[in-house]
């Protein structure tokens, strides 16, 4: 959900500032996140996505605008949010000398309703390093730790923060399982991930962010489903402009890589495919692995945010 309606959403963000020496990182940034869905925030580095979840989760006071979670300032009501709300920190905040289901534990003991322990730990696998050490944990064991500690109360509203980064496929999926099993059960899950594939599986509503502003959102079918795709293979070098001049207006052709060449911005109907296919043959080429296909995020995300390293 956008704006919309945002003053019954769980988390309202809603024109938010943050400066640090002076220069705006969050830059009136307004996004709600709604219950029973998971919103994803995405942006490269430094567009400003991490300190509004520091916002969220009452690490950061706002220098402008205001969030609030369930009805609360985070940052002035933090005793009254903290058993309502799971926290996922990148490097999970555990102690480091207490042993993985140790340190589960005591979290659930926190809470009045906590998730059966023994349920989490077959979910996420943490069975096998069970005893071990957080110190001695590798970053993927450590990173389903704190997923587990983050979900263990119940929590009505919860931050992940890159939950599935350094794992292999399967501690992924698995991960990716529980948050849906969260999701489902009713609480806002507000997602921050630089993996598109994690964006687009699990995400009911994604928030753009570059510049410290929000640059796009919506679902994923949404943010995706405005252009096609029609890609094939064929000589480098050939003359696009006269097969764009060719195409309807609207549709743009680029060879993004020596002899690939991508229409976007195209209805890739058999109309389409004829009008390539006589181009191709009138420059007397094939055009090979001809196909038709959706924008995803990826692409959208990097439109929006440019493709150049930051």
């Amino acid at each position: 959900m956008g704006a919309d309606g945002a003053g019954s959403a769980p988390v309202v963000v809603d024109s938010l500032v943050k400066r640090y020496g002076g220069r705006a990182v969050v830059d009136g940034l307004t996004f709600s996140a709604a219950a029973g869905a998971v919103t994803a925030v995405l942006g490269p580095n430094g567009a400003g996505k991490t300190t509004t979840i520091a916002c969220c989760e009452g690490l950061r006071r706002p220098d402008g605008g205001s969030v609030r979670v369930l009805g609360l300032d985070p940052a002035a009501d933090g005793a009254a949010l903290r058993p309502r709300v799971g926290v996922m920190l990148q490097d999970g905040g555990l102690p480091t000398g207490a042993g993985a289901l140790e340190v589960l534990r005591h979290v659930a003991g926190l809470h009045s309703d906590p998730v059966p322990v023994d349920d989490l730990v077959a979910a996420l696998g943490l069975a096998s390093f069970a005893r071990t050490r957080v110190r001695r944990l590798s970053g993927g064991q450590r990173q389903r730790l704190a997923v587990a500690c983050a979900l263990v109360g119940r929590p009505e509203v919860v931050f992940l923060d890159e939950p599935s980064a350094g794992l292999d496929p399967q501690a992924r999926l698995a991960v990716w399982d529980v948050v849906t099993q969260v999701r489902d059960a009713g609480a806002c899950v507000v997602l921050s991930t630089h993996l598109m594939e994690e964006a687009e599986r699990l995400a009911d509503h994604v928030v753009v962010v570059d510049g410290g502003r929000v640059v796009a959102q919506g679902s994923p079918q949404e943010l995706t489903r405005t252009e096609s795709t029609l890609s094939f293979s064929a000589t480098p070098g050939l003359p696009v402009a006269s097969l764009q001049a060719a195409l309807p207006p609207g549709t743009s052709v680029a060879e993004p890589t020596a002899g690939r060449y991508l229409l976007t911005g195209v209805h890739a109907g058999p109309q389409v495919a004829a009008t390539v296919a006589s181009w191709c043959a009138t420059h007397d080429v094939l055009p090979e692995g001809l196909g038709a296909g959706r924008r995803t995020l990826e692409d959208v995300f990097l439109d929006l945010t440019g493709r150049s390293l930051r």
